[in-house]
């Protein structure tokens, strides 16, 4: 095998790559929002197993298809302005507010998680009127349910081919927090969970909600407060 000598230059393409400057993003602060559709997965592949003929065959897919987008552009409605749509993930969606003069803070941040929920639970029972199937995995739209995590803190924005995406610790916090012990608190309800760090920096009132702790290997405790919202 021919190697070549130590001197000689890399090849235009690994040249190019060395060359290229690195993007440093920006750091800001913001209230980081997560909106997680709990229960989705297990509805849709219901759906796909007692339905499959009817999905591999017609030239539309069921409804149930359709309701994620809806569900999840309705939220999205709901709470933009003052927070602005980061990006879906799966049957999530990722938001923040990160202007001053928009941010809600006080009674309005908690109406504002209040505000997204009654969307998510109106077109849901919507939607359920108009649902024509009646079997097993159909029936199973009523257990669809909602979680909320709001957090407040420090972030990158960099662009990555043409989007914006968040990174920072603070962001792995909230997305962390999806994954929590609130069920064991208050049972199968629709909450929002909101860390002690978003109730300072929001000014938020905490006379309704639990308070509660997390903890995730190579973090700190977090505190958090449970609202729920049904």
């Amino acid at each position: 095998m021919r190697y070549p000598p130590p001197d000689s230059a890399p090849a235009p393409e690994a040249a190019a790559v060395m060359s290229s400057p690195i993007i440093r993003g920006t750091r800001r602060s913001g209230a980081f929002l997560l909106a997680d559709i709990s229960g989705y997965t297990g509805f849709l592949h219901g759906v796909a197993d007692a339905h499959r003929e009817l999905i591999v065959e017609a030239d539309e897919p069921p409804p149930a298809y359709a309701l994620l987008s809806s569900l999840l552009d309705a939220m999205v409605e709901r709470v933009a302005p003052p927070f602005r749509l980061v990006k879906f993930e799966g049957d999530a969606l990722f938001a923040i507010a990160d202007d001053p003069g928009m941010t809600p803070h006080g009674p309005a941040a908690l109406a504002c998680l209040r505000g997204c929920y009654a969307a998510f639970q109106a077109l849901l029972v919507e939607a359920g009127t108009q649902w024509t199937c009646t079997c097993v995995a159909c029936a199973r739209i009523d257990d669809l349910g909602l979680k909320l995590v709001l957090h407040h803190g420090e972030y990158v924005a960099q662009q990555i081919v043409g989007r914006e995406e968040l990174a920072g610790p603070d962001v792995i916090v909230a997305h962390r927090l999806l994954k929590n012990h609130v069920r064991d608190i208050i049972g199968p309800r629709p909450y929002a969970l909101l860390t002690d760090a978003a109730l300072r920096a929001l000014e938020a009132p905490a006379d309704e909600m639990i308070a509660a702790e997390e903890s995730y290997e190579g973090l700190s405790t977090i505190g958090i407060h449970v609202l729920p919202l049904d």
